[in-house]
């Protein structure tokens, strides 16, 4: 028998089925001149066929189709803890466990001291427990992380009752925001130029709260970046904050003096004039995501800081120096 003979027969010998399925698998397509060949049975390598005249004529119904369904699980949410209280009404953010705002009424009656006043000494920061617990803010996430607590609504504003002022402390009421040269400097004279303007207007109310804003980095593209505290780190420190102040007069029924303003979340110079964070506040509308004074027509909205003069009073106080006594050297 020739050679040629031999390796013929070999190659045959694989089969028609591990030649097809040869080549299937490697991406290769097989010739096969013979149109009589009958059709393959199914091998775990090859797809099964439908059978000639086998069809499908089940028309599909997109009522089948229900997403809402899912809901039968729970809601997922986002939820939005909205919690009234004495001075102030809180809307709390489970993401970042900040308020999302916080919103306040101020008279000249409310803030003035009496018999009744709070003392703040008697109240301590707390957590607030009608939110979940994987979703609260707790006092340890602020230990030893550089930031202060931060009021929203300030404790100062809240005076006139132990009760109202002990709930400034709830941690729904609070951020994290950098302690020398804004919360207890510019952002504090800045709560004081809020409840002066009760010498003007009957009523003022105020919208504070936290944002979390781009910013140009070196390559030319913005990103928002915002570091994390708390243990697990789960605590977001805004990049900014807003105050959206309204003062009233009965006298002037259906008229508000409002403005807007954003700081950054930094230590800010004494001498900066409030006016330079004033904002548009369809501006603040676009950075925070919420609808502010849509109900209120254009023409009743008057810009605050042309009827008052927006500016901080700086008053400083010397800060407590503690004096180190160098004791003698020995002879």
């Amino acid at each position: 028998m020739s050679s040629r003979h031999i390796i013929l027969k070999s190659s045959l010998g694989l089969g028609s089925i591990g030649l097809l399925s040869f080549f299937w698998k490697s991406g290769g397509k097989a010739t096969n001149n013979n149109t009589s060949t009958p059709p393959l049975p199914p091998t775990s390598n090859l797809p099964s066929q439908p059978s000639n005249g086998e069809s499908n004529n089940e028309l599909f119904d997109p009522s089948r189709i229900q997403p809402q369904q899912f809901f039968k699980y729970g809601f997922p949410g986002p939820v939005h803890d909205l919690s009234p209280h004495s001075e102030f009404i809180s809307c709390y953010d489970r993401l970042h466990k900040n308020p999302y705002w916080v919103i306040e009424h101020i008279t000249t009656e409310s803030l003035q001291r009496s018999k009744d006043s709070a003392d703040r000494k008697k109240s301590i920061f707390k957590e607030d427990e009608s939110i979940p617990a994987k979703f609260r803010g707790k006092l340890r996430d602020y230990f030893r992380s550089g930031y202060d607590r931060g009021h929203q609504a300030p404790a100062a504003d809240a005076k006139y009752s132990q009760i109202a002022m002990d709930e400034t402390f709830l941690l729904s009421n609070i951020a994290p925001q950098v302690g020398d040269g804004f919360n207890r400097d510019y952002w504090n004279h800045f709560e004081e130029f809020v409840r002066s303007l009760t010498k003007k207007y009957d009523d003022v109310r105020i919208m504070t709260g936290p944002l979390y804003l781009p910013k140009l980095d070196a390559d030319g593209k913005y990103r928002v970046s915002y570091q994390v505290i708390g243990s697990p780190p789960n605590v977001a420190v805004p990049t900014h904050f807003f105050k959206l102040i309204i003062g009233e007069n009965k006298s002037d029924e259906g008229k508000l003096s409002c403005a807007a303003f954003v700081l950054p979340n930094d230590a800010i110079d004494i001498n900066t004039p409030l006016k330079s964070f004033q904002v548009p506040i369809d501006a603040l509308e676009r950075s925070s995501g919420l609808e502010l004074l849509q109900k209120v027509p254009y023409y009743n909205k008057i810009d605050l800081c042309k009827q008052v003069k927006c500016d901080i009073v700086v008053r400083e106080f010397p800060k407590q120096v503690n004096t180190v006594l160098e004791l003698p050297g020995k002879q």
